[in-house]
């Protein structure tokens, strides 16, 4: 198990155009063209030279050859054709209408009996696929979780084997301290949890071997989970293995590092289920560790939850999900404004204030400007009709790209993390996604996508995405009307086909026609 072989570019620098002025024939194709590169920027990308974004080894595009292809493409794009791309390769542009999508992306997506990791690197070394996690230029994911903790008053104690990430991430806020040792860390945090001083600290360290030390030590956290790149064995990094030892063992002996990693994950495992017996609260954060570790022999693997079972459900009944956007103007201010406005907008969402107030005061922001927050079915549209006005009326600078995570309420089939446990059993159903897709291009969203193995790995998830711009035309208003109110009713149907009584109601009173219940539509 080895990654594709990419030459690095590391003399290369990407970063997305601002303002107000294209260098493509659409602002669809524009968008696309700055939040590709934004991907790519330096404060963004985890490993740019080698165009990946986050991951482990999701890339943005499949080469340096590919990007310069893609860009190309976009900027000669007509308003009514299409972009093709094959995981990170542009193979066609095809004449289709003025309100289909501009592009349209497949990922890393395998016939199901072939959709091994095996298969996929032998396919990924001759250079016919990539592992495409691009997820609407966002970034890097792990460091926003101990500036969420702190934000909530607590005391986060977080481990990375590369200490370069966490120096990184200090540098944007997003951690506070950083110790000398695993001792010195775990120090740390008990004082300041005693002094009920909220603060995040971070030490350059296996994760595995914190985790070990608490229970050596006798200290069991309040609450623990993990967001190692589990879903991918070739990236997680063994006990016993600096970042340089690691690499050479990767590319030396592959077997070795496979077993070597595996056996790591279930020593990860068995410490969390050590502590959940403690009395820490425990949960999967969604990176397939415990499907690792089941099948290298832990038989309790499972014996915590996935997150999205223990939490977040019921959000996804109602049609709510991480909702996004990115100010293609550059300016902060872009940000600052839409904040004021979605707070007029909703004013009787306690939740979206306080986190609005908090965003504008601790989260610094990396390439283009950009803002997440948590809206369902009704509300998306409504935002999304907002920002267009915000731009046709010049309060900001330039179109305003509206994405989502992959991680949302009806674009995601992942039987250990966003399908986990489902009421019916239907876990390991890919017909949602694949509506998902199916819908957003119908709706014409500016672009499209399905993935394979996001989050978990190959073999275990397939995902939509999609993306819509505001440019303050009536043409991006009636699209955005259609987006942002299908996406996530898509969500709203999946739950409800699922039995979920929430979703039912939500389906109901949002006036969704569900055919297999002749009373479910509600008011118009």
């Amino acid at each position: 198990m080895v990654a594709a072989r990419l030459e690095p570019h590391p003399a290369r620098v990407v970063r997305a155009p601002r303002g107000p002025q294209m260098s493509c024939k659409t602002w669809h194709a524009e968008a696309a063209l700055r939040m590709l590169m934004n991907n790519l920027d330096p404060e963004v990308a985890e490993d740019p030279a080698h165009l990946i974004v986050y991951g482990g080894r999701g890339q943005a595009v499949r080469s340096w050859a590919a990007f310069d292809a893609t860009v190309a493409a976009l900027r000669s794009l007509e308003a009514d054709e299409t972009l093709l791309m094959q995981s990170g390769k542009p193979v066609g542009v095809l004449r289709t209408h003025d309100a289909a999508p501009r592009v349209l992306i497949a990922n890393s997506n395998l016939v199901p009996h072939w959709a091994t990791q095996e298969h996929f690197d032998e396919l990924a070394q001759k250079g016919l696929i990539m592992f495409g996690q691009m997820t609407a230029g966002c970034g890097g994911m792990g460091g926003a979780q101990p500036l969420a903790v702190t934000l909530n008053g607590g005391v986060c104690l977080i481990a990375d084997v590369d200490s370069s990430k966490l120096e990184r991430r200090k540098k944007d806020r997003y951690l506070d301290e950083l110790s000398l040792s695993v001792d010195a860390a775990i120090d740390r945090a008990q004082s300041a949890a005693s002094a009920r001083e909220a603060v995040s600290i971070g030490v350059t360290a296996n994760a595995v071997e914190l985790l070990q030390r608490l229970l050596e030590r006798g200290i069991t956290p309040d609450a623990l989970t993990d967001q190692t790149s589990a879903h991918d064995v070739a990236s997680y990094v063994p006990t016993g293995l600096g970042l340089a030892e690691a690499a050479d063992l990767r590319a030396r002996a592959p077997a070795e590092y496979l077993a070597r990693s595996l056996a790591t994950m279930v020593a990860h495992v068995r410490a969390m289920v050590e502590l959940l017996d403690r009395g820490s609260v425990v949960f999967d954060y969604g990176n397939n560790l415990r499907q690792r570790a089941l099948e290298a022999g832990f038989a309790r693997a499972f014996d915590f939850p996935g997150f999205v079972p223990a939490y977040i459900r019921p959000e996804f009944c109602l049609g709510r999900g991480p909702f996004r956007w990115a100010a293609l103007s550059g300016k902060p201010e872009d940000i600052f404004t839409i904040d004021q406005a979605l707070l007029e907008l909703f004013p009787d969402d306690a939740a979206l204030a306080r986190w609005l107030g908090l965003a504008g005061e601790r989260v610094a922001f990396q390439g283009l400007p950009a803002r997440i927050c948590w809206l369902g079915l009704g509300q998306r549209e409504r935002a999304g009709v907002l920002f267009n006005e915000l731009v046709k009326s010049g309060r900001v600078a330039a179109p305003i790209v509206i994405g989502r995570d992959h991680l949302d309420c009806g674009s995601v089939a992942s039987p250990n993390r966003e399908t986990e446990g489902m009421l019916d059993g239907s876990d390991a159903i890919s017909d949602w996604p694949l509506l998902n897709a199916l819908v957003a291009t119908a709706s014409g969203a500016s672009w499209v996508s399905f993935h394979h193995g996001g989050g978990v790995g190959i073999g275990y998830s397939q995902h939509a995405g999609q993306v819509s711009v505001a440019d303050g035309t009536a043409d991006a208003e009636a699209r955005l009307r259609r987006v942002l109110t299908n996406d996530p009713a898509l969500g709203v149907l999946r739950h409800a086909d699922a039995g979920y009584a929430e979703a039912l109601e939500c389906a109901r009173t949002q006036g969704l026609t569900l055919p297999m219940h002749s009373s479910s539509k509600g008011p118009a």
